[in-house]
């Protein structure tokens, strides 16, 4: 008896921990507006640039346009995207690629909190935090692909009241080599703020 009730203390302390997180949910409009946000959107093409071969002779090769990771990009003549649109399909389907782009500012309150971006692309993402995607080999979580429709979570750095970080998606329609018959969707995306441990 004595240990089922160490263990349903254990338990509700757990839980009560757990809820004291803050989730600000950016499918939102009072989410976003929570973080002075805008989500912004854009659709991604292949082009073709120079390259070179291993042997260092010239050659056709492929890269994307825009480039929007850089946190001074300019998407001001993007699409703005309504937040509770974000789990819409977008993109041209088939293999396809997108940006989805926004800025957030930390409340006074956020002050000594840790904060979590979530997001979910359908059906992988790439998440770039102020035109930087750290990442390592083996690396199982955070902002790269992670697999076929899988969370990615990204610890924001430097909170402190005021500051505004630049949250850049690259989404991808997979998986890319049977050609998808869909298109982009993201979704669960929000802000998870926490205490410091």
């Amino acid at each position: 008896m004595r240990r089922v009730l160490t263990a349903c203390v254990v338990l509700l302390v757990s839980i009560a921990a757990a809820g004291g997180a803050e989730k600000i949910d950016l499918a939102t409009k009072d989410g976003v507006a929570k973080v002075n946000g805008e989500w912004r959107y854009a659709n991604v093409k292949i082009i073709e640039v120079p390259g070179r071969n291993p042997d260092g002779s010239a050659n056709t090769t492929y890269s994307i346009e825009p480039r929007a990771q850089a946190p001074d990009f300019d998407d001001s003549k993007w699409e703005v995207i309504d937040p509770t649109t974000l789990p819409a399909a977008r993109s041209t389907g088939q293999v396809c690629f997108c940006w989805y782009r926004i800025r957030i500012t930390a409340p006074p309150e956020w002050k000594g909190k840790k904060v979590a971006l979530y997001t979910t692309v359908d059906d992988y993402g790439e998440v770039w935090v102020d035109g930087k995607l750290p990442f390592q080999v083996g690396q199982l979580n955070g902002n790269l692909v992670r697999g076929h429709n899988v969370p990615n979570r990204v610890e924001l750095p430097d909170v402190q009241p005021g500051k505004t970080w630049s949250i850049a998606i690259f989404g991808i329609n997979g998986p890319i080599s049977a050609v998808p018959p869909n298109w982009i969707f993201l979704t669960n995306t929000y802000l998870e703020v926490s205490d410091v441990k």
